[in-house]
């Protein structure tokens, strides 16, 4: 006999840990089905930036939502995450870079959005006193920040279950079929019947939607970080570069985290990654040039977490385009831990009502089912 819910979620990173607690907000019983424990991937193991900076721009209203819930953080879960808001900086290390950043930014003022400032050079020193005198200006989100991956991951699971919903771990998806009225999800600890489905299994979430004929050409990475020996304090907010690829925190503790999108070897099916020394050397050097600050660190520590990434480098969200009960939720593209809470959110109230009133178009699994065609 399958064991029977409102709604069964696949996969337990903060996306379906968001959408689990969200859904038990709104009075459903959620069952959320992880193959391994919750945060186990990408978004335990992230940088854990919470930016709404440089966003493409069909994630901009998802990203907006999502910083409204991070500033009461505490409220909804229960933990403060870690979260800090000293700010997000996009540094220029170019004239030409700064007049493309500048553009941009006047491109998002003329659609409404006003979250993202240029800076000149002396606002950019004020804010990041440690960076090289090269670099000409850049561009801010002051209200951005950085919090603990795997403690936010766990606080969402933690509060979801209070709340009512049911989370189980260890168990693997072998099928997804269509049951009368419901769903059901075959597992390896038996079957699970809803009449609406979460696809948020992240790296694994191709194989989910190809059991419903919609098959999407997911890439599976794995983003390498580093962390480095203790440092006297010396920059508050997070600092991103887009020419190269970096992105730098200090903690509170002095070490600082370093990543950028350089990529493992991932093998999904065994939840293994092979680390790339030489492109963890090339994100090594970018710091030491950015900053002469580092110039006396040490890396203790290197790491890699499997993630999704599509073709466009923007998540799949929304309806099923073959199944109607079924939604998706994955393909963050290494940039979803700040998107987790609103995505959550406007994931529920889709779920429990059919419509959301948070823009998400452009992001729909149908993108690449007509490119298909």
């Amino acid at each position: 006999m399958a064991r029977t819910a409102d709604v069964v979620i696949i996969g337990g990173g903060i996306h379906g840990c968001s959408t689990a607690l969200h859904l038990a907000l709104r009075g459903l019983k959620p069952i959320l089905i992880e193959k391994d424990y919750a945060g186990r991937h990408a978004s335990g193991v992230n940088a854990g930036g919470v930016r709404q900076l440089a966003r493409d721009i069909h994630e901009i209203p998802l990203s907006i939502s999502s910083m409204d819930i991070w500033e009461r953080i505490e409220e909804l879960v229960g933990d403060d995450c870690g979260f800090d808001a000293h700010g997000t900086v996009l540094v220029a290390e170019s004239e030409a870079e700064l007049a493309g950043f500048r553009e941009r930014v006047a491109d998002l003022r003329l659609r409404g959005f006003v979250h993202e400032e240029l800076i000149d050079a002396a606002e950019l020193r004020r804010l990041v006193p440690a960076v090289s005198e090269h670099c000409p200006g850049g561009v801010v989100s002051r209200r951005d920040g950085a919090a603990d991956p795997f403690r936010t991951t766990q606080a969402f699971r933690r509060r979801a279950v209070e709340k009512g919903a049911e989370v189980i771990e260890g168990v693997t998806v072998t099928g997804l079929v269509r049951a009368g009225a419901n769903w059901r999800v075959e597992t390896s600890a038996g079957d699970f019947e809803a009449p609406r489905v979460v696809n948020a299994a992240g790296a694994w979430a191709d194989r989910i939607a190809a059991m419903l004929g919609e098959p999407v050409p997911l890439t599976v990475v794995a983003p390498m970080l580093m962390v480095t020996s203790r440092l006297p304090a010396f920059i508050q907010p997070v600092v991103i570069l887009r020419g190269r690829k970096l992105s730098f925190k200090q903690l509170g503790n002095g070490t600082v985290v370093i990543g950028g999108g350089h990529l493992s070897t991932p093998y999904r099916d065994s939840n293994e990654t092979v680390l790339d020394w030489e492109k963890l050397a090339i994100s090594a050097r970018t710091v030491w040039e950015l900053f002469p600050a580092m110039h006396e660190a040490t890396i203790v520590r290197a790491w890699a977490g499997i993630e999704a990434y599509m073709p466009d480098g923007i998540p799949v969200v929304g309806k099923s385009s073959t199944s109607e009960g079924v939604f998706h939720q994955f393909g963050f593209s290494t940039h979803g831990f700040q998107l987790g809470p609103g995505t959550g959110a406007m994931m529920a109230e889709l779920v429990a009502t059919g419509s959301t009133n948070t823009p998400i178009d452009g992001l729909g699994i149908e993108r690449f089912q007509a490119k298909r065609k």
